[in-house]
This record gives structure tokens, C-alpha cells and sequence, in this order.
């Protein structure tokens, strides 16, 4: 017989951690791997659109980095882990800080903040850029308490980094207007 998809043992409204440590899936160590899910589903929808092959083969690569990142925040800090978990490494942020810069190379420069939006696509990386800074924020919550690899967090302060920088070179290549801010003064 299959694995069933449910097993009823969160219907008390608690989840297990790697390690087995029960907690309420409302503890904020839940809700920061919540968020980085959430995360990698809207990075999932962007790479599912109409981009180039470069671009795609970067999300996959940040797709992997955020299921590390999930793993690595749902095993319990205090218990030493049976299972051998990914890690996230420097070379990840690397080639973030790599992908931005040859972005930006073929960008013009910013003048002022830019308006989300002007095409679809764009705004899904938008959305993706946003949801990863709230994942960023619900991380380091979780650090402030509980041991969480200053790696982590840097990881996700670059990819948002490179989400907006990618929203940009998607408006180009889909000739968007970039909208500027102009405050109202």
C-alpha cells in the first residue's frame, strides 16, 4: 500500500520538526519554512513564464537553495540530526552577486525607485521579491531566539537583491515601461 499524503498528526494544529520536536504550527521557526515555501512556489510561477534559459536555469538553482533553506529551518536547532541535510554556501551567494552584476551591465541605471508592475511577468517577480523579504524577516525572528546560520538569511537578502534586479531585466526584454516614482511633494 501507498504512503497516504495525510497522517492526522497536526490536527491538533502541531507539526514535527526533523528530529522530531513538536511544536505549534504557529511558532514562528513554522512560519518562517512557511514563508520561505511560499517563496519558492511564487519563484516556481516566474519560472514557469515565457523568460530566457538563463534566467530559468538560476530560479531552478534558487528553487533548490530555498528547499535547502526549508530543511535546514524545520530540523530542530537543540538535536543532532540522523539525516544529512544540504547546505547553503557561499558559492550560492556568489552566484547571485555574479547574475546581478551581468544583469545590471545591460541595464540603464537607476534614476529614482521604480512602480511594480508594467507587465505581468514582472510583477510576478515583484510578488517573488516581496515574499522573499517578509521570509527574510520571519528568519531572522526565528535567529533572535534560536540558532540559525548567519548563511541563511545573507542567502535571502541576496535573492531578493536579484529579484528586483531580475524584474528589471525582464521589463527590458519584454520592452515594459519601468514607471518611476515621483513623490508627491
Amino acid at each position: 500500500m501507498a504512503l497516504r499524503i495525510y497522517t492526522k498528526t497536526g490536527d491538533k494544529g502541531e507539526t514535527s520538526l526533523i528530529g522530531g520536536t513538536r511544536l505549534p504550527k504557529h511558532h514562528i521557526r513554522i512560519e518562517a519554512y512557511g514563508n520561505v515555501d511560499e517563496l519558492n512556489s511564487w519563484i516556481g510561477l516566474l519560472r514557469d513564464q515565457p523568460i530566457d534559459a538563463n534566467s530559468v536555469k538560476i530560479l531552478l538553482e534558487v528553487q533548490d537553495r530555498l528547499f535547502t533553506i526549508g530543511s535546514l529551518l524545520a530540523s530542530d536547532p537543540e538535536k543532532e540530526s540522523k539525516m544529512k541535510l544540504p547546505e547553503v554556501k557561499e558559492s550560492d551567494i556568489t552566484l547571485l552577486e555574479k547574475e546581478i552584476d551581468a544583469m545590471e551591465e545591460k541595464l540603464p541605471p537607476m534614476k529614482s525607485f521604480v512602480l511594480p508592475g508594467g507587465n505581468p511577468i514582472v510583477s510576478y517577480c515583484h510578488v517573488a521579491r516581496c515574499v522573499c523579504r517578509r521570509a527574510e524577516r520571519s528568519v531572522l525572528r526565528v535567529a533572535e531566539n534560536e540558532k540559525v546560520e548567519e548563511i541563511t538569511y545573507k542567502y535571502l537578502n541576496r535573492l531578493s537583491d536579484y529579484l528586483f534586479v531580475l524584474s528589471r531585466k525582464l521589463a527590458s526584454d519584454l520592452g515594459a515601461t519601468e514607471t518611476p516614482w515621483v513623490p508627491r511633494v
